[in-house]
């Protein structure tokens, strides 16, 4: 009994987790309106329900992924295609975020970083590639 209140307690909790951080992603696509850019940069006007559907659809299928551990082999070069198609939906995402809200140019200016500008994108790069070779090259083999 104990141990059916434990798995219950942890599926709530995982599933409140999954929810609010499902709920904040929503939230600043809406705020920022990310999503009526980047139809707006893709002139696809009258498909910008495809563009929510895709959205909505990549989310739930990669959570899926990550839940259930699912692995796909490269050996077919037809699998290559999920991670193009992510690679150009992460993209366009950033590229509409990055038009949105001009935020580097807005904090190196309140910041009174103007001239060290080069140095702190420097700084964001390094700090990415050193986060995903971590991710990648040590948690990942931990858990094959």
């Amino acid at each position: 009994m104990i141990e059916l209140t434990g798995e219950v307690l942890v599926a709530v909790v995982g599933l409140s987790g999954g929810f609010a951080v499902g709920s904040a992603f929503v939230a600043l696509l809406i705020v920022l309106d990310i999503v009526p850019r980047l139809v707006q940069l893709a002139r696809a006007h009258r498909r910008s329900a495809i563009f929510e559907s895709a959205l909505l659809a990549g989310v739930i299928g990669f959570n899926c992924a990550d839940m259930f551990d699912w692995r796909l082999s490269l050996a077919k070069g037809w699998l290559l295609a999920p991670a193009i198609l992510q690679g150009i939906f992460v993209g366009m995402l950033a590229a509409a975020l990055t038009e949105v809200l001009n935020v580097i140019p807005i904090v190196a200016k309140r910041l009174q970083l103007g001239r060290y500008l080069f140095y702190l994108l420097l700084a964001m790069v390094l700090g990415k590639v050193a986060g995903s070779l971590a991710d990648w090259l040590l948690f990942q083999q931990m858990h094959q």
